[in-house]
């Protein structure tokens, strides 16, 4: 691991994105809660923020980090769902890594979730939003990446 024992102790957040396309009518049988394993947007949200709090199991050399807080959220769209996360830590290293593996992790979720309806969908635009705090200073992606990606009409 690099050592980041001379760096100062800041407040550090980063907000990451995901996106899980899926066909129409998966996107309906989320919306009516007619999937047979439940509600996937509650439990992706619970499987990113648990999943947040172990980046350091895995990403090898990942430090562990004191986080202090963790949202993460998922959105229906009508072409799939929307997820975001936002972590925060007073650490001396971002917490980059562990905004990127809560919407990886609420992703799966998503996939697990919905694959008995369609084993097609897929799991895109996974990156990096924002990030503030340490010497880097702040990040900020431009706004064109923001959007959801759209599916195409047949």
């Amino acid at each position: 691991m690099v050592d980041v024992s001379a760096k100062r102790v800041t407040t550090r957040t980063a907000v990451a994105h995901g996106f899980v396309k899926m066909k129409p009518r998966v996107v309906n049988a989320v919306r009516r809660l007619k999937n047979p394993k439940g509600n996937p947007l509650e439990v992706a949200r619970i499987a990113g923020i648990a999943a947040a709090k172990r980046t350091a199991e895995w990403i090898p050399l990942c430090h562990p980090l004191p986080l202090t807080h963790i949202d993460v959220t998922a959105r229906l769209c009508e072409n799939g769902v929307e997820l975001r996360s936002t972590v925060i830590a007073a650490a001396q290293t971002g917490v980059e890594m562990e905004a990127l593996v809560a919407v990886t992790a609420a992703a799966l979720t998503v996939y697990d979730m919905c694959k008995a309806l369609d084993k097609g969908i897929e799991i895109t635009a996974i990156h990096l939003l924002e990030k503030s705090g340490g010497k880097s200073g702040d990040f900020r992606r431009e706004e064109r990446s923001r959007r959801a990606p759209r599916s195409r009409k047949r």
